[in-house]
């Protein structure tokens, strides 16, 4: 039985929606404002609040600093009345956030109750199906992937994601919980995300004071997926020097928060997400050995788009039928536009592919249901990815040079003082050339 606060200020919807949550076993407080919530907050501990997006006294999102201080954050999924506002709740809250779009069915507050999401997506007369509710393809590839997930599910063991950047780790990671019998949430974070210093109060947690800014008590990660799914993203890019405290978290399923001496159990299974291959990642020493073999119990390696091309159709089309629903417009592809898609090799795989499906809607006119390509599928970036190295007479040494470190630079995701190891120089060389080729964006 999950505790609900329920912070709507329509109280038709708020009397069908107790309604429903009670039905399905679970106790539920209400709230019609900001304010109200707040006070909630102060008495009641709370599994997941269901928080309406506009409220009288403010956007709900103004609600999640509340709850990042509280000792175990709830989950939140935010309602809005507004297919549109979707897009925007996205940009705000990021992907970890759930969201529904009034009017609202029992079995959509079942699903996000229960961490499940919906299975398929029925937009614009389509029917994609959505494996564990979350993966698209019928591929062989992807159809040994469903595979793999469904023997993994079934027991505890922790999961390492490999995979080149962009084919959708976290989306596997997010059906791995999905097809998992647990209890718990499914908490992502992003190892490369933090610096030395807030990375252990990310993963651990810290009690007030432990440092300038600790003005409350938090709870890490760990804490956060209890019963549930800890996904760490780019596991590789964690100092070297942290590791051995998140091996300590592995090996005896206990936190200790930073600043403080008591010791928290924790139960949750890791499914951690690296774009290095193993071979890289042994070879490069960025991650320690007894590490690895507790994190890549049961390693998965997802294939890239360029695999599995005869998914590219199924996954244009799911995303075109997300950008209909969150705009509210009625666009669908042409036989011949598919075709070619499926001739480009998509470089930042499934990324890069939704970046692009999604420039084609904004090029499109609104009104009607034909789709604009735009003029060059290529970006940039996969321009620079695909450069290598090659000697031919007649180039420089400087441009070559010059491809070199840009290729080595993207085969360690940027890590600047891995690259300059794997060439033979030294970190200020680097930085030095980069300087020189006028590349500030290569800098920290």
């Amino acid at each position: 039985m999950l505790t609900v606060l329920l912070v709507d200020d329509d109280p038709e919807f708020t009397d069908v929606a107790c309604t429903i949550i009670e039905f399905l076993g679970h106790e539920v407080l209400t709230a019609a404002n900001l304010e109200e919530a707040r006070d909630w907050l102060k008495k009641e501990s709370f599994d997941h609040i269901l928080l309406d997006f506009m409220l009288p006294d403010g956007s709900g999102v103004h609600l999640f600093d509340e709850l990042d201080a509280l000792g175990k954050r709830p989950r939140v999924t935010l309602i809005t009345g507004h297919p549109s506002v979707r897009g925007i709740i996205k940009g705000l809250c990021g992907p970890n956030i759930d969201y529904l779009v009034k009017p609202i069915q029992r079995e959509e507050i079942e699903a996000v109750l229960s961490g499940k999401t919906e299975v398929q997506s029925q937009s614009s007369g389509s029917n994609i199906k959505k494996y564990f509710g979350h993966l698209i393809g019928e591929s062989k590839p992807m159809k040994e992937l469903y595979k793999l997930i469904e023997r993994v599910s079934r027991t505890s063991a922790n999961v390492m994601l490999l995979g080149e950047s962009g084919v959708g780790k976290e989306v596997v990671a997010e059906a791995i919980h999905a097809a998992s019998d647990v209890e718990g949430p499914y908490i992502a974070t992003n190892c490369g995300a933090f610096s030395k210093e807030l990375i252990g109060s990310e993963l651990f947690g810290h009690e007030k004071g432990a440092f300038t800014g600790a003005v409350g008590r938090k709870s890490g990660v760990f804490e956060q997926a209890e019963n549930g799914t800890l996904f760490l993203d780019e596991i590789t890019e964690m100092p070297i020097d942290m590791q051995p405290n998140l091996l300590r978290v592995l090996e005896n399923k206990v936190v200790i928060r930073v600043g403080g001496t008591k010791t928290i159990p924790v139960n949750c299974r890791v499914v951690s997400a690296t774009n290095r291959t193993m071979e890289a990642i042994a070879e490069s020493k960025v991650l320690r050995e007894d590490i690895y073999f507790r994190l890549a119990v049961f390693p998965i390696t997802i294939p890239p788009l360029r695999e599995r091309k005869e998914d590219i159709p199924l996954l244009a089309t799911a995303f075109i039928d997300e950008l209909n629903r969150e705009n509210e417009t009625q666009f669908s592809w042409k036989e011949g536009q598919l075709e070619t898609l499926k001739e480009y090799d998509w470089p930042g795989n499934v990324r890069e592919l939704r970046h692009f499906v999604h420039r084609a809607a904004i090029m499109s006119d609104p009104d009607k249901s034909a789709l604009e390509l735009p003029k060059t599928i290529e970006s940039p970036f996969a321009k620079k990815q695909s450069t290598t190295p090659a000697l031919q007479a007649g180039r420089t040494i400087e441009d070559v040079e010059k491809e070199l470190i840009y290729a080595t630079l993207e085969k360690v995701n940027g890590n600047k003082t891995l690259a300059a190891e794997m060439l033979g120089i030294s970190t200020k060389t680097l930085y030095n050339r980069l300087h020189a080729y006028g590349d500030l964006s290569k800098d920290d």
